[in-house]
């Protein structure tokens, strides 16, 4: 199709290929009016020189100035950043937003779609009356239009490629995260991985991880641990009882093979653009701490695989957070450890993060002070705790020329309050904000579209089917059918024995019998009637039957297969 031509107005399938080749915004038209002095001045500060991204337009005095553009200089956004706004203000659309233009400057997108309306973004948005003023408000020349995606689905939970991970590079500290354990039962669980990996059991999925510490609870299995702290019965049953429980929530399948390679998510589609990557959690939203976990492991799995390339013009991926208050929800010092740590580090290897959530007070202050960019939609005031959340969330912003306790609170839907790094790398000016109405689709696609897309993927033929390999399980099993075998070839050689011993010292008594020595029978007697019914046929048939039953019992008693089948 040509530029010149109408583009589609009915959604297109996530594959398709896009309706115009992808261009830099173009400059909204000039205010008929100036610009109010102060409105100048924050426009200045956001005239980048650069490629940049478009948000949207300065907000004054409720006017809206579509010739005070507010931008995103690409080359910082792997510096990260915050999206944050009480639930309706518009924090969904402003991801979308921001992902189709990364697309359109060939920059890969990792999207976590909550509630199940991000997979519009691959098809071309719908014109109406309501779009229409927004793209007039800001200055917008909006263009429906499909983006390149891709979608996930954690374990095969629901639509998408099944994405999972193995017990073991999931890790204890993870791990402990999901199951709610306390510190000291996490440090037993990061003792039991490491016998794991000393003893090449690897963990793949759950019934790994039981296998293993049942193992290490039983009489076989307690001396392995004796010199590096042990494991106590209470502390295993505690991991053993949330391991199960976990899978019961339907977790199981989360843990397994083919494990998903991260590296996925770096793919550019044919034309250049960026592949945005969308992993779909509707089916998982009884299990918040689950996926939020899970999407710190794939940030972390790619930390640790990306090479190390500093400050690049633009970044190799840019990965969206979202629900991020629920992943610092009763974490423990040592996983927020591990979360600061790998936000300040993986900037340097070209990723950029935004994590998405309700307030900043959700993220921890070592977390917070890493993120350059923000985007405040508005907050509520209706409590105390309101009240007292607002003015933390003020506290965060640079100085302004805004009252922004006010302004934070009368914001509509996809208007904010942004601050972001310039090419310089200092903050900008504080800028109340109407947002850009994104090209791409509002909402799903059809159920049908979405499944034929993920069909069509060159990545599903590769992990769509899981694969249940030989790992600790089995091994263990292996290990405990053979022990049970030599027990019971032992128990068979000790029955063998006494039965030959018996019958030696049968043979003997037999010799030391001298022979003719019987006595003289006594007359017989009548016999009495209890005689006779003890010596009847059936009487001495009924015994010998209850002798050999009694015999049998015994035998098993002596030999331990009646404790083998407890």
């Amino acid at each position: 199709m040509s530029d010149t031509e109408q583009p589609p107005t009915t959604p297109e399938p996530p594959s398709a290929t896009p309706d115009r080749p992808p261009t830099s915004p173009a400059p909204p038209p000039a205010s008929s009016e100036p610009a109010p002095g102060q409105v100048a001045e924050i426009a200045a500060g956001y005239a980048f020189e650069g490629p940049a991204l478009e948000l949207g337009a300065v907000l004054w005095d409720g006017v809206c100035h579509p010739d005070a553009r507010v931008r995103i200089p690409l080359p910082v956004l792997n510096r990260h950043g915050l999206v944050a706004g009480a639930t309706g203000t518009g924090k969904t659309k402003t991801l979308q937003l921001i992902a189709e233009q990364l697309s359109a400057q060939g920059v890969p997108v990792f999207l976590a779609d909550i509630k199940g309306d991000v997979s519009g973004v691959s098809a071309p948005g719908q014109d109406g009356e309501k779009v229409r003023e927004r793209a007039a408000q800001v200055g917008q020349e909006w263009t429906p239009t499909g983006f390149p995606c891709a979608f996930y689905g954690l374990g095969g939970v629901g639509p998408g490629i099944p994405v999972r991970a193995t017990v073991t590079s999931f890790g204890p500290v993870l791990l402990s995260k999901v199951l709610q354990l306390n510190r000291t039962q996490e440090q037993s669980l990061g003792l039991i991985f490491h016998y794991a990996d000393s003893k090449g059991l690897e963990l793949v999925d759950l019934k790994d991880l039981r296998a293993v510490v049942a193992f290490l609870v039983s009489d076989v299995g307690k001396p392995e641990l004796k010199g590096i702290g042990g494991l106590s019965t209470v502390t295993a049953g505690v991991i053993l009882r949330a391991l199960t429980a976990f899978e019961q929530q339907g977790a199981g399948g989360f843990f397994g093979e083919p494990e998903f390679d991260t590296s996925e998510f770096l793919r550019t589609a044919p034309d250049g653009r960026g592949t945005v990557s969308v992993l779909e959690l509707p089916s998982v939203q009884q299990q918040p701490q689950l996926f939020s976990t899970f999407l710190m492991w794939l940030l972390a799995d790619l930390f640790h695989d990306l090479p190390e390339v500093g400050d690049l013009e633009k970044p190799k991926l840019v990965f969206f957070f979202d629900e991020a208050h629920l992943l610092f929800k009763g974490a423990s010092q040592a996983f927020l450890e591990s979360i600061t740590q790998t936000v300040r580090l993986i900037r340097s290897k070209g990723v950029g993060v935004f994590f998405v959530t309700q307030t900043p007070k959700d993220v921890p202050a070592d977390v917070l002070a890493q993120l350059g960019n923000r985007v405040q939609h508005a907050l509520r005031a209706f409590t105390p705790d309101d009240a007292k959340a607002l003015k933390a969330t003020v506290r965060t912003f640079p100085d302004s020329a805004y009252d922004l306790e006010e302004v934070l609170t009368s914001l509509g839907t996809g208007e904010a309050v942004v601050t972001v790094l310039s090419e310089r790398g200092a903050p900008t000016p504080v800028a109340a904000t109407r947002l850009r109405a994104p090209e791409s689709l509002m909402g799903p696609v059809d159920a049908a579209v979405l499944e034929a897309a993920v069909r069509a993927s060159p990545l599903y033929g590769r992990y769509a089917q899981a694969v249940d390999r030989e790992s600790a399980y089995e091994r263990l099993s292996a290990d405990e059918a053979a022990r049970a075998a030599r027990a019971a070839r032992a128990a068979d050689e000790t029955a063998r024995a006494e039965r030959e011993k018996a019958e030696k010292q049968a043979a003997k008594e037999a010799a030391r019998k001298p022979a003719g020595t019987e006595r003289a029978r006594a007359p017989e007697e009548e016999p009495s009637l209890v005689d006779q019914v003890v010596g009847s046929g059936m009487f001495r048939s009924l015994a010998r039957s209850i002798g050999t039953q009694l015999g049998r019992e015994i035998s098993r008693s002596i030999f331990g297969t009646a404790r083998r089948r407890r």
